[in-house]
């Protein structure tokens, strides 16, 4: 049985999702100041929405002990696919929203703005709880957001909206076809949310189209500063710092990220 339009563009995704999403400034070296210390109290690391393992790998591979969780089946496969030779990590294929690993952890991460993916705040909550109940006391959960820019948002609003524009181009890791990306995204301010329909074309050398995938539209929810406060109390995180980039400087109005750094009670 041949896959679907949806399985063709999730496997794609996967597999070129390392060559198509780049590091934040100051990401990995971030992630890997609390990694160390996680590492040096004989404490393990969870990341969650771990994808094909961007960020978990490269902090197994300093040594700590990784599990890294996530839904999408193509993405854990390539994951594994990349780390079989690392035996301090592991894999599992789970929801973000409810898991039982049966294992306490002094540090989980969600990079990405995956957790941005979450629409309710009845997932949030959730996803936040199911964390909670994985960490040691005291531990900590990092989670990196958008910070909204509020002219592109409105911007949205109007005849850009929906409209396909053009993004990354990058080569196929497998085919070495050239892949030429385009996005169109619109927004809703009623629910916050950011919608994306994301299309890859193969491109030959005379500009022909040798192939398509189209990503089912992807609901990403626009979090606001007080709003992830709320959420972090509603699920008694004490929050420790927010950053507005990679390198701690403070959240300001010209930041473009937030990273939140919170801990559990001990």
């Amino acid at each position: 049985m041949s896959a679907s339009p949806d399985q063709h563009a999730a496997e794609f995704y996967a597999q070129t999702y390392d060559v198509s999403v780049a590091d934040w400034p100051g990401e990995i070296d971030f992630y890997r100041a609390y990694a160390t210390e996680t590492r040096h109290n004989q404490e393990s690391l969870l990341e969650v929405a771990c994808g094909t393992g961007r960020v978990a790998i490269r902090l197994a591979q300093d040594g700590t002990q990784v599990v890294g969780l996530d839904l999408s089946p193509q993405m854990i496969a390539v994951a594994r696919g990349k780390s079989r030779r690392i035996p301090n990590l592991s894999w599992v294929l789970a929801d973000m929203r409810s898991f039982e690993l049966e294992q306490a952890f002094g540090l989980a991460i969600i990079p990405g703005h995956a957790f941005q993916n979450l629409n309710t705040p009845q997932d949030q909550v959730a996803c936040l709880e199911s964390i909670r109940r994985h960490l040691i006391p005291g531990g900590r959960l990092i989670v990196h957001l958008d910070h909204q820019d509020m002219s592109w948002l409105g911007e949205l609003m109007g005849e850009r909206g929906g409209r396909f524009e053009p993004a990354e181009q990058f080569r196929h890791p497998h085919t070495g076809q050239q892949i030429r990306t385009s996005r169109a995204w619109s927004y809703e301010p009623a629910t916050q949310t950011a919608t994306c329909v994301t299309l890859w074309e193969a491109i030959a050398v005379n500009g022909e189209v040798l192939d398509r995938w189209q990503k089912q539209p992807v609901r990403l929810h626009c979090v606001f500063p007080f709003e992830m406060e709320h959420l972090l109390g509603r699920v008694d995180y004490s929050v420790e710092a927010v950053y507005g980039d990679f390198f701690r400087q403070p959240l300001s109005d010209q930041s473009s990220e937030m990273s939140w750094v919170v801990r559990k009670p001990g």
